[in-house]
C-alpha cells in the first residue's frame, strides 16, 4: 500500500529497491527516520515481526498515533478546515498554540503537509489539493498500524532499545546539507553520531544517503550502492546511496 502523505524526502521512488534488499528471517523492523513511512507501507506486515515507526517529529508522530486510535475524530476536524489560502496560514500560526487537542493538532499538521507547496509546510500551493479527502485513506492506514509500535525518539535511544540480532533498522536521515528542510532538528555531529551507533549494531542496518564524498567517506567501511532516480523537484536525476552492514 502507499502512504497516506507526501513527505520531503519520501522513498517512494527507492522502495522496491528497498525492500528487494531486505534480509529474511528478520525478527523486528525498525525505521528509524519514519517519514512518510512508505517502506513500511510497502512491507507484508507478519505476526512474526516486531515493527516500529519512529521519527523525531513530534507533530508528524502525532498524526499517526490519531489515525492509529482516533482516525474517526481526526476525520471530523478535518472535515471543519475547507481549502483555502486563509485556513492554511491559520493552521501555520496555530502549530505553536498551547490548550489544541492531539487530534486538533494533527488536524492542523495533516492540512499543512497537503496544502503546501512540495509538502513544506509553510507555503501554500495554488493548485487544488482536496485536503479533506486524505482521510479516506485512514481506514487502511490504521490496520496497517495496528500492530506497529509508534515512538517519538532521538535516533540513538531508539536504536540501542531495539538492537537484537535479529534486528532489521531502516535508516532514512536528512541528506547531508539537507538538514534545514526538516523541523526535527538534526546537525552535522548527528551524522557522526549515527555512524558510530550503527557501526556497534548486533543487528542489520540498510541506510539510505545522497550520494556526496562526506557520506561515501563517512561509511567507506560498509557496502555502498550507487542508485540514480528522476529528481522530484527539478528536471534530471538524483544520485542516492544505499548501505548497509550485510
Amino acid at each position: 500500500m502507499n502512504s497516506f502523505i507526501g513527505w520531503i524526502g519520501g522513498k517512494r521512488a527507492l522502495r522496491n529497491e528497498i525492500l528487494q534488499r531486505m534480509p529474511s528471517g528478520i525478527g523486528r523492523y525498525i525505521e528509524v527516520f519514519g517519514g512518510a513511512g512508505w517502506v513500511l507501507f510497502g512491507r507484508e506486515p507478519s505476526s512474526k515481526v516486531v515493527e516500529v515507526f519512529n521519527d523525531y517529529d513530534a507533530e508528524l508522530v502525532n498524526i499517526y498515533r490519531c489515525i492509529k486510535y482516533h482516525s474517526d475524530a481526526l476525520q471530523h476536524e478535518l472535515d471543519l478546515l475547507p481549502d483555502a489560502r486563509e485556513v492554511f496560514f491559520d493552521c501555520l500560526a496555530q502549530e505553536q498554540v498551547r490548550g489544541l487537542t492531539d487530534i486538533q493538532r494533527a488536524a492542523r499538521s495533516l492540512y499543512l503537509i497537503k496544502a503546501s507547496f512540495g509538502t513544506n509546510r509553510h507555503t501554500f500551493a495554488t493548485a487544488p489539493k482536496g485536503v479533506c479527502n486524505i482521510s479516506a485513506s485512514f481506514p487502511a492506514v490504521q490496520e496497517r498500524l495496528r500492530r506497529v509500535i509508534i515512538e517519538n525518539l532521538d535516533f540513538e535511544h531508539l536504536i540501542k532499545i531495539y538492537d537484537r540480532e535479529n534486528a532489521l533498522f531502516y535508516c532514512d536521515p536528512p541528506y547531508h546539507t539537507t538538514e534545514k528542510l526538516y523541523s526535527a532538528v538534526f546537525k552535522e555531529d548527528d551524522h557522526y553520531r549515527l555512524k558510530s551507533v550503527l557501526s556497534g549494531l548486533k543487528g542489520r542496518f540498510i541506510l539510505s544517503y545522497n550520494d556526496d564524498d562526506f557520506v561515501r567517506d563517512l561509511y567507506s567501511d560498509f557496502k555502498i550502492c550507487s542508485l540514480e532516480r528522476q529528481n522530484n523537484l527539478s528536471s534530471g536525476t538524483f544520485k542516492e546511496l544505499l548501505i548497509t552492514n550485510f
